[in-house]
């Protein structure tokens, strides 16, 4: 498999699902529902049967950890750092910045990337990184934006366990490692419904995403979206590279994941925390579409350094 069979199919399913909605194929409320579908069904299946199935396994050293959130503190101080000397950008807004530029699309893009790349020596350090990295990422950035507010910290510490246990991907991986701890492993009728559904996760989820980017303006603040998509598909992913490959020991497939983790576009956890502040929107929902346009570019040379092509 060359990088590039690999990767075009990936944005190939995006192109499609971003065509559907231009010629109105896919109309706005069936491209959300398909959003929806992916979210709360196909993926969470898809995260509890590849939990369960045997011989999922592993260890994960803290090196993996250090490698990939050293490379999210870089890429985030930098992009914090550039937003706040730029005209109009309040601390909230360079702090939504610093998330978009370090806050991978993990769901809609990573994960069927990965597992393409890898298989099943990836599959079990994605899902780790999958489980810590959703509210981790969410709680420091809530966390940053709110600690200059009113609220006290057992408040904001009780808004993000609200917002975690109603999210279906942090319950999957819940669920998911569960069962694996107690030995549960889904069979007959249940097993087949799980693996139906989360067979359709990679194709929905990349056809959800490109319908939905039609909705996204990218003239709105260019060089600020261009300024996060770079360190979010250069500067997070080269930072991670050199930890996991220079400064850290780990097996090649894990450091591998942690690196495609890093590269993949801005992740759409940063729009909707922009739209819930109502800070920054329009740039950082430029970032994810230049980002994901970018992205099949940098995704291919990524692959090409990590050997994977």
């Amino acid at each position: 498999m060359t990088a590039l069979t690999l990767v075009i199919p990936i944005f190939g399913l995006v192109m499609i699902g971003w065509l559907a909605a231009l010629t109105k194929v896919l109309s706005d409320r069936v491209s959300e529902g398909l959003s929806e579908y992916v979210f709360a069904i196909a993926i969470p299946a898809l995260i509890i049967t590849t939990l369960t199935r045997p011989g999922m396994n592993g260890e994960i050293a803290w090196g993996y950890w250090f490698s990939y959130f050293g490379g999210v503190a870089v890429a985030w101080a930098i992009a914090s750092f550039i937003g706040i000397r730029r005209e109009g950008v309040d601390r909230r807004g360079a702090i939504l910045h610093g998330f978009a530029a370090s806050q991978s699309n993990t769901i809609f893009v990573g994960v069927p990337m990965i597992l393409q790349a890898y298989g099943e020596d990836g599959a079990f350090p994605l899902f780790m990184l999958l489980a810590v990295h959703l509210p981790l990422m969410m709680g420091a950035a809530t966390f940053l934006i709110e600690s200059d507010g009113n609220r006290s910290l057992a408040d904001r510490i009780k808004g993000l366990g609200l917002v975690l246990i109603k999210n279906p991907i942090f319950l999957a991986l819940l669920t998911g490692m569960a069962m694996k701890v107690f030995g549960i492993m889904p069979s007959g009728m249940v097993k087949t419904l799980l693996t139906d559904i989360g067979s359709t996760a990679s194709t929905c989820a990349l056809i959800a995403l490109g319908a939905a980017l039609r909705r996204y303006r990218v003239l709105h603040d260019l060089p600020g979206a261009s300024i996060i998509a770079a360190l979010k598909l250069g500067m997070h992913p080269f930072a991670v590279y050199v930890l996991a490959f220079h400064v850290f020991t780990m097996p090649p497939a894990y450091a591998g994941v942690a690196v495609l983790f890093a590269a993949m576009p801005v992740g759409i956890n940063s729009y909707l925390l922009a739209a819930r502040y109502r800070t920054e929107q329009g740039v950082i929902a430029a970032s994810l579409l230049v980002s994901t346009i970018a992205g099949a570019a940098t995704t291919v040379g990524w692959l090409l350094v990590l050997g994977r092509a």
